[in-house]
């Protein structure tokens, strides 16, 4: 069925879902361009919507909102059950889509007018080329065929009149999960069709990447924005699952789809970070995103430090208890630049003196000595100390001097004092870079450190909560905190407490107007505590307020931090590799966590009632060779 384009009634049914139903803004700038080229719009909810929401969908036309359950394939069933396949029918094209694409990068007419040109019975966007299994077990096929993405099919008369078409929706079961709407409809559709003699096609042809990508939409999205003109993208290219990226490409999709964006088109970018910041963990959205800053160390542009100290106020918070460190800590805080204001906080009398004479001569607009309580440690130094001011400035730096005795040997706490150091307050021209970075990264609201790695610290990576995933949470909900934690996705934390912050984005936390009896009297480092809680919270409360947490690092400790992760990664694959468990990494890691918990149960199967059976239906002399070779596996 061909399309006359200057005369065609087309319906466009939109579904939509947001946990909080709340519409942001990506979605009515989709519509606005949809309803250029469509003749209605229905928009189909599933779950809530807030008043604000439906006022802004209703502009575009009937919005419809239903219990939340079947997807997206149940949503559309249902606004065709509400039109009547007859109403259906009096449409030249009926499209389903939905608010998982983001767009549109170019004009919406530019995909009609190309696909109004084809003799067609339905027609997508982009395709997702077959899989010889089927990974979700629903398949009639036993395996994933050729399919367009449900995201958008667009179906003619000729379609939506036929039997065909309406039997397989009157028919379509409930769509429980997300595999069942993949491997009920989304894989199926395409096929079920095309092996009745409906004709298809897709917008953004990709047959001659089939063996490059299996799925070119999130593998490679910039190659067909700039290449084949695709007005869409994923939302999900900012939150997927790493592993399934590893397996793929390098991790460089989403920047680059995200610099392309950003530079050469038109698309506000403002709109993904608007709502992937509300919707997603800050985990997934840093990993995907690549948001870890390498800073120089040695260069900057003293004329654009001058430009950026007048267009924001600047100011460094820091803790001083250890007097035998204020040579040190002179050091680095003569690292913030002249224009700035110094608030540094002790906890004794004689202490203050000593800090005022070591940093009587530092050059900057204002040095303020404070003395607090000792209670809180550099906590609340910062969330009590300097709360009378905090909001006064646009970009601060918050550090604390750091001694591990505790630890020996002293090296290994003296190292992390050092990653802390080195990647907040290094140099004058790594400060002014990273002052630079907030400058040209508007939705950044902090930048931490990476996390400690060496010696004991080791297992920091990967046991990021330890303890404190339930103080955390406890702390979260006080606050009032909506954005997703679970204990699944660490905090993009400063495990050290030091490091650079919008006051703006931190603005819930102090809010809470904390005083210094909130706090554990000392000693009070235990983890578990409040305090701990608070240092994972920060990059929470950013993400509150609609700003992302990153990781910065000079580019002098990058190259150490790089060799340091890639000896331990060449460690861990060595023995994979020993013990022929390769593959991707996360089949590896699959593999040993396979292999130790067969070994736990056979360690508890020997230790209990293990001999008792083996001796009961073995013979003798087996059961002493099945035995030794039990043991000896666990030993390997």
């Amino acid at each position: 069925m061909l399309i006359d384009s200057g005369n065609v009634k087309r319906l466009a049914i939109f579904f939509f879902y947001d946990k909080s139903g709340i519409v942001d803004r990506y979605v009515p700038y989709l519509l606005e361009d949809l309803k250029k080229n469509a003749t209605e719009i229905c928009t189909v909810c599933n779950g809530q919507l807030s008043p604000e929401g439906r006022a802004v969908l209703e502009r575009y036309g009937k919005v419809l909102v239903r219990e939340n359950k079947g997807f997206d394939v149940w949503a559309y069933k249902e606004a065709m059950e509400q039109y009547g396949w007859e109403k259906l029918q009096t449409y030249d094209e009926v499209i389903l889509l939905n608010n998982t694409i983001m767009g549109p990068v170019y004009p919406f007419k530019e995909t009609f007018d190309q696909m109004d040109q084809m003799d067609l019975d339905f027609w997508g966007m982009t395709e997702y080329f077959k899989i010889e299994t089927d990974p979700f077990g629903y398949s009639p096929y036993g395996y994933l065929p050729d399919h367009i993405q449900s995201h958008w099919i667009a179906c003619r008369r000729s379609l939506v009149s036929s039997r065909d078409f309406q039997s397989y929706w009157e028919q379509m079961p409930m769509i429980e999960d997300y595999a069942q709407a993949i491997g009920k409809h989304e894989s199926v559709f395409t096929k079920q069709f095309a092996d009745k003699g409906y004709k298809w096609a897709v917008s953004v042809e990709c047959e001659d990447l089939r063996d490059y990508s299996g799925y070119p939409l999130l593998m490679c999205p910039k190659r067909l924005i700039e290449e084949r003109r695709c007005p869409i993208f994923k939302k999900r290219s900012f939150f997927h699952m790493e592993s399934d990226y590893l397996r793929n490409t390098t991790g460089e999709q989403t920047t680059e789809l995200y610099e392309f964006l950003k530079n050469k088109t038109s698309y506000d970018v403002d709109f993904i970070w608007e709502t992937i910041l509300r919707n997603y963990p800050q985990y997934d959205i840093v990993k995907n995103m690549n948001l870890t800053y390498v800073v120089p160390k040695e260069h900057y542009d003293r004329e654009l430090l001058d430009q950026q100290v007048k267009n924001n106020k600047i100011a460094l918070v820091m803790h001083l208890y250890f007097p035998d460190l204020l040579e040190e800590s002179y050091r680095y805080v003569s690292s913030m630049p002249k224009e700035a204001d110094i608030y540094l906080t002790t906890d004794q009398e004689e202490k203050k003196v000593k800090i005022e004479k070591t940093f009587a001569k530092l050059p900057c607009n204002k040095l303020e000595v404070r003395l607090i309580e000792n209670r809180g440690r550099d906590v609340s130094s910062l969330l009590v100390g300097v709360k009378d001011v905090i909001m006064q400035y646009d970009i601060v730096c918050f550090a604390h001097d750091k001694k591990t005795t505790q630890i020996t040997p002293g090296t290994i706490g003296a190292s992390f004092a050092y990653k802390c150091f080195e990647n907040t307050l290094s140099s004058a021209a790594f400060v002014a870079n990273i002052i630079n970075t907030f400058e040209e990264n508007p939705r950044m609201g902090m930048l931490s450190p990476p996390e400690p790695n060496h010696g004991m610290y080791f297992t920091t990576i990967g046991n990021e909560w330890g303890p404190n995933y339930e103080v955390t949470k406890d702390l979260a909900d006080q606050i009032g905190l909506t954005v997703p934690i679970s204990k699944e996705s660490p905090a993009v934390a400063p495990y050290g407490t030091m490091f650079w912050f919008r006051p703006k984005a931190m603005k819930p936390l102090f809010d809470m107007d904390w005083n210094y009896k909130d706090f554990p009297e000392e000693p009070n480092g235990v983890d578990g505590t409040l305090l701990h809680a608070i240092e994972r919270i920060y990059p929470f409360v950013v993400q509150e307020a609609g700003f992302y947490p990153a990781i910065g690092m000079n580019d002098k400790f990058a190259a150490i931090e790089y060799t340091n992760l890639h000896y331990y990664l060449r460690e861990y694959n060595k023995v994979f590799v020993q013990k022929e468990m390769i593959g991707y990494p996360d089949q590896m890691t699959a593999i040993l966590k396979d292999t130790l918990e067969l070994k736990g149960f056979i360690k508890i199967f020997l230790k209990y009632r293990g001999k008792r059976f083996l001796k009961r239906h073995v013979s003798g002399k087996t059961y002493g060779t099945v035995k030794k070779c039990m043991q000896k596996f666990c030993r390997r």
